[in-house]
């Protein structure tokens, strides 16, 4: 019994729900950092960059711990590879929401009342395709115990496709707020550019890496 119970553990797909939520909740946090940018509410961006740091470091517990509860030995309906490989592309989002609130702290820059927009809605497609992330992953569970196979898995690869065009139109966004900076260059100094380049690579990393995990779900839905 012992043996049975070494050889299959607890399933990791439970927590690993769970990490997905956790870093979703670093994700939300952006929008209201922004807002606080606009405002010139620095102290708000030091309570919010604080909050983003806690959260990540939360990720990181969770993702230790399901480390930790996963046997060479467990019988898993994925690859074990797999599995680490989403692990690190969720925990690279969190760590870029956390760089995001590091560059609003490290320095007290002035949004371009023309920028303000297009910057919120960057924002909002990345939300979004967050959103569709979680979603997703919030299947992974039913998924696990069908053998990632049924009408679960065919919803989720729905969802999943949906998640890398939401990307794409993120990306699209980030292209048109660059060629909009770069056209007020004249109005706004250099080292604030280069702030608003570091904020755009930043915000951009996180809808990258919901869209990887997205395909790492694919794959263990189709090697499934």
């Amino acid at each position: 019994m012992n043996i049975i119970k070494e050889l299959f553990g607890k399933s990791p797909f439970g927590p690993l729900v769970e990490h997905t939520k956790k870093v979703h909740e670093c994700v939300k946090i952006i929008k209201p950092l922004m807002e606080a940018v606009v405002k010139e509410d620095y102290e708000e961006v030091h309570r919010l960059q604080d909050m983003a740091s806690k959260l990540e470091y939360e990720a990181d517990l969770i993702k230790q711990q399901i480390r930790e509860q996963i046997p060479r030995r467990y019988f898993l309906a994925v690859d074990r590879n797999e599995l680490e490989n989403l692990l690190r592309c969720e925990d690279k989002i969190a760590d870029s929401v956390q760089d995001f609130a590091v560059i609003l702290f490290i320095r007290n820059t002035r949004i371009h009342p023309a920028l303000k927009d297009e910057f919120f809605g960057f924002i909002e497609q990345i939300m979004k395709v967050s959103n569709m992330l979680m979603d997703a992953a919030e299947e992974l569970k039913n998924l696990a115990e069908t053998s990632f196979g049924g009408a679960e898995a065919t919803s989720v690869m729905k969802r999943i496709a949906g998640l890398g065009e939401e990307e794409w139109k993120a990306d699209k966004l980030q292209r048109q707020l660059c060629r909009h900076i770069y056209s007020l260059e004249k109005e706004i100094d250099p080292i604030t550019i280069m702030f608003y380049e570091k904020m755009l690579h930043t915000l951009s990393r996180i809808a990258n890496e919901a869209e990887n995990t997205g395909d790492l779900l694919r794959i263990m839905i189709v090697k499934g």
